[in-house]
């Protein structure tokens, strides 16, 4: 590997050491802005879904942590690496991230202010992240009871979201269009609350009920099946840390959805219990997924 290349590499390296010290979750990427580590499970035949559980590193932003030593292994692994990566939606901060882009012909930055006049919030000053392209991202943070998607174009042309599952490329990183660079005066910031009217635009709209409730005695609705209850909390049983809110609230969410929600919403709170959340934190998530779903916790 050449000398600018191990250069890169060292201050990669150093940048997301940095990051972590501040709580967000890491991982190396390559020049292309993938994830430097190619999953193990790529030869094999039908491999079995895997986030990591097998122990081995190339599992995208799963692999992503704050442990100093477990991104020294990640990098060391990967001494191709050029940059990082900053995983969207994990605890503390619960990352979003705006990213404007100008190679789309649009400006993605007036249609932001736009959003915001219509919909009256306020972009907050906040951690900006400038791109080789020109483009730029805003860093935002979100509560952990929402589950941000990732979306390209949904919010308006030329706005994409990194939200749960996805990355943000970060600050010093070098890639095979030039090095990302904090905006002037935000580097001193920490990433500012999501204003609750932009939440609602990113947060996924509630699916169609289809209640399963009847008014008509006569008529009584059919109670949700064993395995689609239990299906949920086993979900909600197998979080590992960082995912227990989150599998939670789109466990409930899918309960009161399916009508099954006062039914399943005991279980799935115990289940989250039992996976670590703490008992008061859980029905808060399940009361935020009924309300987000439409219903009365």
């Amino acid at each position: 590997m050449a000398t600018t290349d191990r250069q890169a590499t060292t201050l990669a390296l150093a940048h997301a050491l940095s990051a972590a010290e501040r709580g967000l979750a890491v991982i190396p990427l390559s020049r292309t802005k993938l994830p430097a580590l190619r999953s193990p499970h790529r030869g094999e035949h039908r491999p079995a879904p895997c986030h990591g559980e097998c122990g081995r590193f190339g599992h995208g932003v799963y692999d992503a942590s704050t442990d100093p030593v477990r991104i020294r292994a990640l990098f060391a692994a990967a001494p191709w690496a050029t940059g990082y990566g900053i995983a969207c939606g994990l605890p503390p901060h619960h990352l979003i991230g705006i990213d404007l882009d100008t190679k789309s012909g649009t400006d993605a930055a007036a249609s932001l202010r736009e959003l915001a006049l219509r919909h009256l919030f306020t972009i907050p000053e906040t951690v900006v992240v400038r791109t080789p392209s020109g483009g730029s991202h805003l860093w935002l943070t979100g509560p952990p009871y929402v589950i941000v998607p990732n979306s390209a174009g949904r919010l308006a042309p030329g706005i994409d979201i990194r939200g749960a599952g996805g990355y943000l490329v970060g600050p010093g990183s070098r890639t095979a269009h030039g090095v990302y660079t904090t905006a002037p005066g935000t580097a001193h910031l920490a990433p500012a609350a999501c204003p609750p009217a932009l939440l609602r635009l990113l947060a996924p709209p509630p699916r169609p009920a289809h209640p399963t409730h009847s008014t008509d005695p006569a008529h009584p609705a059919p109670a949700p099946t064993a395995e689609q209850g239990a299906g949920l909390v086993q979900f909600v049983l197998a979080a590992h840390a960082g995912q227990r809110n989150t599998r939670l609230f789109w466990a409930a969410c899918r309960a009161y959805e399916n009508g099954a929600g006062p039914a399943l919403a005991d279980a799935l709170i115990e289940a989250a219990r039992t996976a670590g959340l703490g008992e008061r934190e859980a029905r808060a998530t399940v009361a935020s997924a009924a309300r987000m779903t439409g219903h009365t916790p």
